[in-house]
């Protein structure tokens, strides 16, 4: 799969337009192009490449004249198609958002799509689930951000002294994850430690857990409270505000 490297190359496309182009994350498309043979990829992404190239079968490669109006109705081709792909053959609409905006959510769209077809098991289903759980967080708690920003630094993909958030936090934070991840990869701690803090770990989701349910108890309470001094037997459109407005007297005087 050089020959198609090679050509690319010549052309001037890179990696970043060809995915695009094709609908596919960067990875997937090294992963294309460390095939022995065109007729190994997908048939879909195939047929697209030799289409943007021009070619009937992979063979042709070796007769392709490469000349400055052929790079120009590539790159027309491509800039086209990448348009095509950022505009509507997601799942979700992109109006209002800028290109950047449409790319990143556009690559993330691919990646996730590129896994779940590769690899339908349940462990990507269920890593997928809590990565949503993850998403829906993390507006709630900044540790999660600073998290994301560790493991961006650790794989390599930023700068490890780029702070995007809260410079003096941040650090902090990737020094403690650090040395835990230290940690749990020479196995320094003792099971009988490791044991003690799970404990812990978990006490704490159970206390918070319990206040979650003590909370959304106390809040059935004050609105059936509402209800029956309104003389309302449910929440409806039209009596809601009046709803809302009685819940908030009741807690304001301890009701």
């Amino acid at each position: 799969m050089s020959k198609i490297s090679n050509i690319l190359s010549d052309i001037g496309v890179s990696k970043v337009r060809l995915a695009k182009y094709l609908g596919v994350s960067r990875q997937m498309l090294y992963n294309y192009l460390s095939f022995d043979k065109l007729e190994d990829w997908p048939s879909e992404k195939a047929t697209r490449l030799m289409q943007l190239l021009e070619i009937k079968k992979e063979e042709d490669l070796d007769n392709l004249s490469i000349d400055g109006e052929y790079i120009i109705k590539i790159d027309n081709k491509l800039n086209e198609g990448v348009k095509v792909a950022l505009s509507g053959s997601n799942l979700i609409d992109l109006k209002g958002f800028n290109r950047k905006e449409i790319e990143v959510l556009t690559d993330i769209i691919s990646l996730l799509k590129d896994r779940l077809r590769e690899d339908h098991t349940k462990d990507t289903y269920n890593t997928f689930v809590y990565l949503y759980h993850y998403l829906q967080s993390m507006e709630n708690n900044k540790e999660l951000k600073y998290l994301l920003c560790f493991v961006s630094k650790l794989m390599g993909f930023t700068e490890p002294n780029e702070f995007l958030y809260n410079n003096e936090q941040q650090f902090n934070f990737e020094a403690i994850i650090f040395s835990a991840f230290m940690l749990y990869s020479k196995g320094g701690a003792s099971r009988s430690k490791l044991a003690d803090t799970h404990k812990r770990f978990v006490a704490e989701i159970n206390r918070k857990h319990e206040e979650k349910l003590s909370r959304t108890q106390e809040l059935t309470a004050v609105k059936e409270q509402a209800l029956k001094e309104l003389g309302y037997t449910t929440i409806t459109e039209e009596n809601a505000k009046d709803v809302f407005e009685k819940i908030a007297e009741i807690q304001s005087r301890g009701d």
